[in-house]
Protein backbone atom coordinates (compact mmCIF):
# COMPACT_ATOMS: atom_id res chain seq x y z
CA UNK A 1 0.00 0.00 0.00
CA UNK A 2 2.95 2.37 0.98
CA UNK A 3 4.16 2.38 -3.11
CA UNK A 4 0.71 3.14 -4.00
CA UNK A 5 0.35 6.06 -1.60
CA UNK A 6 3.77 7.32 -3.04
CA UNK A 7 2.83 7.24 -6.68
CA UNK A 8 -0.57 8.98 -6.13
CA UNK A 9 1.77 11.66 -4.63
CA UNK A 10 4.33 12.09 -7.18
CA UNK A 11 2.06 11.76 -10.15
CA UNK A 12 -0.13 14.61 -8.19
CA UNK A 13 3.17 16.78 -8.05
CA UNK A 14 4.28 15.96 -11.46
CA UNK A 15 0.50 16.84 -12.72
CA UNK A 16 0.90 20.57 -11.03
CA UNK A 17 4.90 20.78 -12.56
CA UNK A 18 3.81 19.78 -16.02
CA UNK A 19 0.35 21.94 -15.70
CA UNK A 20 0.70 24.73 -18.83
CA UNK A 21 0.70 28.57 -17.30
CA UNK A 22 -1.90 29.35 -20.45
CA UNK A 23 -4.70 26.86 -17.99
CA UNK A 24 -4.71 29.04 -15.17
CA UNK A 25 -6.63 32.55 -16.56
CA UNK A 26 -6.52 35.89 -15.06
CA UNK A 27 -9.36 36.83 -13.64
CA UNK A 28 -11.13 39.81 -14.60
CA UNK A 29 -11.57 41.05 -10.98
CA UNK A 30 -7.45 40.80 -10.42
CA UNK A 31 -6.36 44.52 -10.87
CA UNK A 32 -3.89 44.64 -13.56
CA UNK A 33 -0.66 46.60 -13.31
CA UNK A 34 -0.78 50.33 -14.38
CA UNK A 35 3.06 50.22 -15.85
CA UNK A 36 2.16 51.32 -19.28
CA UNK A 37 5.64 50.86 -19.97
CA UNK A 38 5.15 47.02 -19.98
CA UNK A 39 2.25 47.14 -21.89
CA UNK A 40 3.00 49.59 -24.30
CA UNK A 41 6.73 47.05 -24.91
CA UNK A 42 6.53 45.56 -28.42
CA UNK A 43 6.21 41.33 -28.54
CA UNK A 44 8.67 39.84 -30.92
CA UNK A 45 6.90 37.68 -32.97
CA UNK A 46 6.42 33.53 -31.70
CA UNK A 47 7.39 34.98 -28.31
CA UNK A 48 3.73 34.90 -26.79
CA UNK A 49 3.42 31.44 -28.54
CA UNK A 50 6.47 30.24 -26.56
CA UNK A 51 4.85 31.84 -23.35
CA UNK A 52 1.90 29.72 -24.14
CA UNK A 53 3.38 26.23 -24.60
CA UNK A 54 5.60 27.22 -21.36
CA UNK A 55 5.83 24.67 -18.28
CA UNK A 56 5.47 26.46 -15.06
CA UNK A 57 5.64 29.79 -16.82
CA UNK A 58 5.53 32.77 -14.45
CA UNK A 59 4.82 35.82 -15.79
CA UNK A 60 5.24 38.74 -13.35
CA UNK A 61 2.03 40.53 -14.35
CA UNK A 62 0.23 37.02 -13.29
CA UNK A 63 1.87 36.30 -10.21
CA UNK A 64 -1.22 34.11 -9.14
CA UNK A 65 -0.25 31.00 -11.82
CA UNK A 66 2.78 30.84 -9.27
CA UNK A 67 0.84 30.71 -6.21
CA UNK A 68 -1.77 28.49 -7.91
CA UNK A 69 0.20 25.86 -8.70
CA UNK A 70 2.23 25.90 -5.30
CA UNK A 71 -1.03 25.70 -3.76
CA UNK A 72 -2.01 23.20 -5.42
CA UNK A 73 1.32 21.31 -4.85
CA UNK A 74 1.25 21.95 -1.07
CA UNK A 75 -2.18 20.66 -0.97
CA UNK A 76 -1.08 17.43 -2.35
CA UNK A 77 2.39 16.77 0.09
CA UNK A 78 -0.79 16.93 3.01
CA UNK A 79 -2.70 14.65 1.38
CA UNK A 80 -0.05 12.01 0.66
CA UNK A 81 0.77 12.88 4.38
CA UNK A 82 -2.49 12.49 5.63
CA UNK A 83 -2.84 9.22 3.94
CA UNK A 84 0.53 7.76 4.61
CA UNK A 85 -0.59 8.54 8.58
CA UNK A 86 -3.23 6.52 8.37
CA UNK A 87 -1.59 3.34 6.72
CA UNK A 88 0.70 3.57 9.44
CA UNK A 89 -1.78 3.52 12.35
CA UNK A 90 -3.70 1.63 10.64
CA UNK A 91 -0.69 -1.02 10.14
CA UNK A 92 0.80 -0.33 13.41
CA UNK A 93 -2.55 -2.14 14.88
CA UNK A 94 -2.61 -4.77 12.29
CA UNK A 95 1.13 -5.17 13.75
CA UNK A 96 -0.04 -5.37 17.29
CA UNK A 97 -3.09 -7.96 16.79
CA UNK A 98 -0.84 -10.29 15.18
CA UNK A 99 2.09 -9.93 17.65
CA UNK A 100 -0.90 -10.75 20.36
CA UNK A 101 -2.33 -13.43 18.49
CA UNK A 102 1.20 -15.32 17.54
CA UNK A 103 1.52 -15.20 21.59
CA UNK A 104 -1.68 -16.74 22.66
CA UNK A 105 -1.33 -19.77 19.72
CA UNK A 106 2.32 -19.69 20.52
CA UNK A 107 1.03 -20.64 24.59
CA UNK A 108 -1.80 -22.88 23.27
CA UNK A 109 0.42 -24.90 20.81
CA UNK A 110 2.93 -25.16 23.45
CA UNK A 111 0.41 -26.72 26.27
CA UNK A 112 -0.66 -28.97 23.33
CA UNK A 113 2.21 -30.38 22.28
CA UNK A 114 3.46 -31.38 25.64
CA UNK A 115 0.75 -33.03 26.30
CA UNK A 116 0.46 -34.79 22.79
CA UNK A 117 4.00 -36.17 23.97
CA UNK A 118 4.24 -37.12 28.05
CA UNK A 119 0.00 -37.84 27.80
CA UNK A 120 -1.71 -40.50 27.36
CA UNK A 121 -4.59 -38.43 25.27
CA UNK A 122 -3.31 -38.63 22.22
CA UNK A 123 -6.17 -38.64 20.17
CA UNK A 124 -7.95 -35.58 22.04
CA UNK A 125 -5.34 -33.71 22.06
CA UNK A 126 -3.96 -34.45 18.14
CA UNK A 127 -7.68 -33.72 17.56
CA UNK A 128 -7.09 -30.44 19.22
CA UNK A 129 -3.90 -29.37 17.18
CA UNK A 130 -5.79 -30.51 14.21
CA UNK A 131 -8.51 -27.65 14.77
CA UNK A 132 -6.28 -25.28 15.30
CA UNK A 133 -3.65 -25.55 12.64
CA UNK A 134 -6.05 -25.02 9.85
CA UNK A 135 -4.80 -21.70 8.43
CA UNK A 136 -1.12 -21.07 6.72
CA UNK A 137 -0.31 -18.34 9.46
CA UNK A 138 -0.97 -21.16 12.35
CA UNK A 139 0.90 -24.04 10.67
CA UNK A 140 3.66 -21.55 10.89
CA UNK A 141 3.30 -21.12 14.16
CA UNK A 142 3.34 -24.55 14.66
CA UNK A 143 6.08 -25.13 12.98
CA UNK A 144 8.13 -23.01 15.25
CA UNK A 145 7.14 -24.02 17.99
CA UNK A 146 7.85 -28.11 16.95
CA UNK A 147 11.65 -27.24 15.98
CA UNK A 148 11.97 -25.24 19.34
CA UNK A 149 10.63 -27.86 21.43
CA UNK A 150 13.05 -30.71 19.12
CA UNK A 151 16.01 -28.99 20.43
CA UNK A 152 15.71 -30.67 23.43
CA UNK A 153 14.18 -33.91 22.97
CA UNK A 154 15.78 -36.97 22.47
CA UNK A 155 14.63 -40.84 21.82
CA UNK A 156 11.31 -41.75 21.56
CA UNK A 157 9.91 -38.34 22.30
CA UNK A 158 11.92 -36.81 19.22
CA UNK A 159 10.37 -39.70 17.24
CA UNK A 160 7.10 -39.05 18.30
CA UNK A 161 7.34 -35.50 17.78
CA UNK A 162 8.34 -36.32 13.97
CA UNK A 163 5.80 -38.59 13.30
CA UNK A 164 3.31 -35.79 14.65
CA UNK A 165 4.99 -33.16 11.70
CA UNK A 166 4.38 -36.04 8.92
CA UNK A 167 0.60 -36.63 10.59
CA UNK A 168 -0.35 -32.92 9.88
CA UNK A 169 1.19 -32.93 6.19
CA UNK A 170 3.76 -30.25 7.99
CA UNK A 171 6.39 -31.40 5.75
CA UNK A 172 4.54 -30.45 2.65
CA UNK A 173 4.86 -26.68 3.76
CA UNK A 174 8.78 -26.99 4.63
CA UNK A 175 9.07 -28.35 1.27
CA UNK A 176 7.32 -25.71 -0.65
CA UNK A 177 8.98 -22.96 1.18
CA UNK A 178 12.65 -24.98 0.05
CA UNK A 179 11.36 -24.86 -3.32
CA UNK A 180 10.25 -20.94 -3.58
CA UNK A 181 11.87 -18.16 -5.12
CA UNK A 182 13.09 -16.14 -2.62
CA UNK A 183 15.75 -17.01 -0.59
CA UNK A 184 14.53 -15.91 2.86
CA UNK A 185 12.05 -18.53 2.86
CA UNK A 186 13.85 -21.28 0.98
CA UNK A 187 16.31 -20.92 4.48
CA UNK A 188 13.66 -21.22 6.76
CA UNK A 189 12.37 -24.39 4.65
CA UNK A 190 16.14 -25.57 4.67
CA UNK A 191 16.47 -25.74 8.48
CA UNK A 192 12.91 -26.75 8.95
CA UNK A 193 13.58 -30.10 6.69
CA UNK A 194 16.95 -30.31 8.87
CA UNK A 195 16.02 -30.22 12.31
CA UNK A 196 12.69 -33.09 11.08
CA UNK A 197 15.14 -34.96 9.24
CA UNK A 198 13.03 -34.90 5.89
CA UNK A 199 15.30 -35.50 3.20
CA UNK A 200 12.53 -35.09 0.09
CA UNK A 201 14.00 -32.02 -0.69
CA UNK A 202 17.63 -32.54 -0.88
CA UNK A 203 18.27 -32.19 -4.37
CA UNK A 204 16.48 -28.38 -4.40
CA UNK A 205 18.68 -27.50 -1.33
CA UNK A 206 22.14 -29.05 -3.50
CA UNK A 207 20.99 -26.70 -6.16
CA UNK A 208 21.61 -23.68 -3.32
CA UNK A 209 25.37 -24.63 -3.54
CA UNK A 210 25.65 -22.76 -6.70
CA UNK A 211 23.99 -19.72 -5.59
CA UNK A 212 25.76 -16.54 -5.52
CA UNK A 213 24.11 -15.90 -1.99
CA UNK A 214 26.51 -16.74 0.82
CA UNK A 215 23.91 -17.34 3.33
CA UNK A 216 21.85 -19.17 1.25
CA UNK A 217 24.45 -21.58 0.79
CA UNK A 218 25.88 -21.70 3.68
CA UNK A 219 22.39 -23.23 5.23
CA UNK A 220 22.20 -25.04 2.23
CA UNK A 221 25.75 -26.94 3.88
CA UNK A 222 24.50 -27.25 7.11
CA UNK A 223 20.97 -28.79 5.61
CA UNK A 224 22.65 -31.10 3.59
CA UNK A 225 25.21 -32.32 6.80
CA UNK A 226 22.41 -33.36 8.72
CA UNK A 227 20.32 -34.58 5.79
CA UNK A 228 22.66 -37.50 4.84
CA UNK A 229 23.13 -39.45 7.58
CA UNK A 230 25.61 -41.92 5.30
CA UNK A 231 27.69 -39.45 3.81
CA UNK A 232 27.32 -35.60 6.20
CA UNK A 233 30.19 -33.84 4.14
CA UNK A 234 29.36 -35.15 0.72
CA UNK A 235 28.08 -31.61 -0.59
CA UNK A 236 31.98 -30.66 -0.68
CA UNK A 237 32.20 -32.68 -3.61
CA UNK A 238 30.21 -30.18 -5.13
CA UNK A 239 30.35 -27.24 -4.03
CA UNK A 240 32.11 -24.65 -6.85
CA UNK A 241 31.57 -21.51 -4.72
CA UNK A 242 34.28 -20.63 -1.76
CA UNK A 243 33.81 -22.49 1.29
CA UNK A 244 34.58 -19.73 3.40
CA UNK A 245 36.03 -19.47 6.59
CA UNK A 246 32.30 -18.51 8.40
CA UNK A 247 31.00 -21.35 6.81
CA UNK A 248 34.02 -23.80 7.80
CA UNK A 249 33.37 -22.76 11.33
CA UNK A 250 29.82 -23.27 11.10
CA UNK A 251 30.23 -26.61 9.98
CA UNK A 252 32.44 -27.40 12.29
CA UNK A 253 30.55 -26.28 15.39
CA UNK A 254 28.00 -28.96 14.00
CA UNK A 255 29.97 -31.91 13.72
CA UNK A 256 30.99 -31.03 17.66
CA UNK A 257 27.24 -30.24 18.54
CA UNK A 258 25.57 -32.95 17.31
CA UNK A 259 28.14 -34.99 17.60
CA UNK A 260 28.29 -36.70 13.93
CA UNK A 261 30.04 -39.31 12.58
CA UNK A 262 33.89 -38.16 11.34
CA UNK A 263 34.86 -38.95 7.84
CA UNK A 264 38.52 -39.13 6.24
CA UNK A 265 39.03 -35.54 5.56
CA UNK A 266 41.58 -36.25 3.17
CA UNK A 267 39.23 -37.59 1.03
CA UNK A 268 39.04 -34.32 -0.28
CA UNK A 269 43.02 -33.22 0.28
CA UNK A 270 43.16 -33.08 -4.40
CA UNK A 271 39.44 -30.94 -4.41
CA UNK A 272 39.96 -28.56 -7.17
CA UNK A 273 38.44 -25.84 -4.56
CA UNK A 274 41.94 -24.76 -2.79
CA UNK A 275 39.13 -23.67 -0.05
CA UNK A 276 37.89 -27.16 0.40
CA UNK A 277 41.47 -28.07 0.59
CA UNK A 278 42.31 -25.61 3.14
CA UNK A 279 39.45 -26.85 5.33
CA UNK A 280 40.24 -30.41 4.69
CA UNK A 281 43.76 -29.66 6.03
CA UNK A 282 42.45 -28.11 8.87
CA UNK A 283 39.95 -30.79 9.94
CA UNK A 284 42.75 -33.58 9.72
CA UNK A 285 44.45 -31.00 12.35
CA UNK A 286 41.26 -30.47 14.70
CA UNK A 287 40.82 -34.58 14.76
CA UNK A 288 44.41 -35.35 14.35
CA UNK A 289 43.77 -37.53 11.94
CA UNK A 290 47.92 -39.11 11.33
CA UNK A 291 46.37 -41.59 8.66
CA UNK A 292 46.22 -38.41 6.12
CA UNK A 293 49.80 -38.64 5.86
CA UNK A 294 49.99 -39.08 2.35
CA UNK A 295 47.57 -36.27 1.54
CA UNK A 296 49.21 -33.59 3.69
CA UNK A 297 52.65 -34.46 2.00
CA UNK A 298 51.15 -33.82 -1.33
CA UNK A 299 49.62 -30.63 -0.43
CA UNK A 300 52.86 -29.47 0.51
CA UNK A 301 53.19 -29.53 -3.14
CA UNK A 302 50.14 -27.70 -4.23
CA UNK A 303 50.23 -24.24 -6.36
CA UNK A 304 48.58 -22.13 -3.87
CA UNK A 305 50.58 -20.43 -1.53
CA UNK A 306 47.30 -20.43 1.39
CA UNK A 307 47.29 -24.42 0.63
CA UNK A 308 50.86 -25.07 1.25
CA UNK A 309 51.19 -22.61 4.43
CA UNK A 310 47.95 -25.07 6.20
CA UNK A 311 49.72 -28.06 5.07
CA UNK A 312 53.02 -26.67 6.80
CA UNK A 313 51.76 -25.88 10.08
CA UNK A 314 49.47 -29.32 10.25
CA UNK A 315 52.72 -30.77 9.53
CA UNK A 316 54.05 -29.47 12.77
CA UNK A 317 50.81 -29.50 15.11
CA UNK A 318 50.08 -33.17 14.76
CA UNK A 319 53.96 -34.10 14.10
CA UNK A 320 54.01 -35.59 10.80
CA UNK A 321 58.02 -36.41 11.38
CA UNK A 322 57.23 -38.02 7.82
CA UNK A 323 57.24 -34.94 5.71
CA UNK A 324 60.33 -33.68 7.31
CA UNK A 325 62.50 -34.45 4.22
CA UNK A 326 60.04 -32.77 2.02
CA UNK A 327 59.86 -29.14 4.91
CA UNK A 328 63.84 -29.68 3.88
CA UNK A 329 63.82 -29.76 0.21
CA UNK A 330 61.14 -26.85 -0.40
CA UNK A 331 62.25 -24.59 2.10
CA UNK A 332 64.54 -22.88 -0.39
CA UNK A 333 62.07 -22.27 -3.04
CA UNK A 334 59.65 -20.97 -0.29
CA UNK A 335 58.31 -17.19 0.81
CA UNK A 336 59.80 -16.29 4.43
CA UNK A 337 56.43 -16.63 6.22
CA UNK A 338 56.33 -20.20 4.68
CA UNK A 339 60.42 -20.60 5.70
CA UNK A 340 59.29 -19.21 9.26
CA UNK A 341 56.36 -21.81 9.06
CA UNK A 342 58.79 -24.98 8.31
CA UNK A 343 61.28 -24.12 10.76
CA UNK A 344 58.66 -23.59 13.44
CA UNK A 345 56.84 -27.16 12.28
CA UNK A 346 60.13 -28.63 12.67
CA UNK A 347 60.69 -27.16 16.22
CA UNK A 348 57.04 -28.79 16.98
CA UNK A 349 58.55 -32.35 16.40
CA UNK A 350 62.04 -32.76 17.34
CA UNK A 351 64.37 -34.89 15.06
CA UNK A 352 68.02 -35.27 14.78
CA UNK A 353 67.78 -35.96 11.42
CA UNK A 354 67.07 -31.86 10.75
CA UNK A 355 70.03 -30.92 13.46
CA UNK A 356 72.52 -30.37 10.32
CA UNK A 357 69.55 -28.41 8.33
CA UNK A 358 68.66 -26.16 11.31
CA UNK A 359 72.47 -24.92 12.17
CA UNK A 360 72.83 -24.10 8.38
CA UNK A 361 69.55 -21.96 8.70
CA UNK A 362 70.79 -20.50 12.15
CA UNK A 363 74.37 -19.79 9.94
CA UNK A 364 73.31 -18.72 6.74
CA UNK A 365 70.42 -16.59 7.33
CA UNK A 366 70.39 -12.96 7.76
CA UNK A 367 66.82 -12.99 9.23
CA UNK A 368 66.97 -13.08 13.43
CA UNK A 369 63.39 -14.46 13.61
CA UNK A 370 64.51 -17.49 11.07
CA UNK A 371 68.12 -17.87 13.65
CA UNK A 372 65.74 -17.53 16.72
CA UNK A 373 63.45 -20.20 15.82
CA UNK A 374 65.90 -22.52 14.20
CA UNK A 375 68.07 -22.35 17.62
CA UNK A 376 64.76 -22.75 19.65
CA UNK A 377 64.27 -25.93 17.68
CA UNK A 378 67.47 -27.62 18.29
CA UNK A 379 67.22 -27.03 21.47
CA UNK A 380 64.35 -28.91 21.80
CA UNK A 381 66.25 -32.21 20.76
CA UNK A 382 67.37 -32.41 24.14
CA UNK A 383 70.86 -33.35 24.67
CA UNK A 384 71.82 -33.16 21.29
CA UNK A 385 70.49 -29.94 20.74
CA UNK A 386 72.07 -28.63 23.50
CA UNK A 387 75.34 -29.52 22.91
CA UNK A 388 75.46 -28.12 19.35
CA UNK A 389 74.16 -24.89 20.00
CA UNK A 390 77.05 -24.74 22.64
CA UNK A 391 79.49 -25.46 20.43
CA UNK A 392 78.21 -23.17 18.03
CA UNK A 393 78.07 -20.23 20.80
CA UNK A 394 81.55 -20.42 20.92
CA UNK A 395 81.88 -19.45 17.02
CA UNK A 396 82.95 -15.72 16.59
CA UNK A 397 79.63 -14.55 14.91
CA UNK A 398 78.73 -12.04 17.83
CA UNK A 399 75.26 -13.28 16.75
CA UNK A 400 74.87 -16.98 17.37
CA UNK A 401 76.19 -15.96 20.90
CA UNK A 402 73.40 -13.57 21.62
CA UNK A 403 70.96 -15.88 20.08
CA UNK A 404 71.89 -19.24 21.60
CA UNK A 405 72.57 -17.49 24.99
CA UNK A 406 69.12 -16.18 24.62
CA UNK A 407 67.71 -19.28 23.74
CA UNK A 408 69.76 -21.43 26.48
CA UNK A 409 68.58 -19.25 29.56
CA UNK A 410 66.11 -21.27 31.37
CA UNK A 411 64.53 -18.47 33.24
CA UNK A 412 63.11 -17.34 29.55
CA UNK A 413 60.15 -19.34 28.87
Amino acid sequence: MIKHIHRLGLILILFCCLLPAGAFQQDDNVPRTNDRSILDKPQIPGEQNKKEKAFFAFDADQPIVLIRSLMIIIIACIVCLFILLVWILINRNKLKATQIETERLMEQFQALLVDYLFSENHEDDLRKIRQIAISEFNRKILINQMIDLSINLSGDAKVKLRELYLHLDLDKDSVNKARSSKWHIKIKGFKELAFMNISEANETIRKALKSDNEILRMEAQLALVRLNEHDPFKFLDDLQKPFTLWEQLNVHELITFHNLPIPDFSRWANSPNKTIVIFSLRMIQVFKQHHAVPAVDACLDHPNYDVRHIAIRVCGEIQLKETLPHLKHMYKNESYNNCLAIVQAMGKMPDESVLGFLKLVLDKEEDVQLQIEAAMAINKMGEVGISALVKLMKSEYKNYQIIIRHVLDKRIS
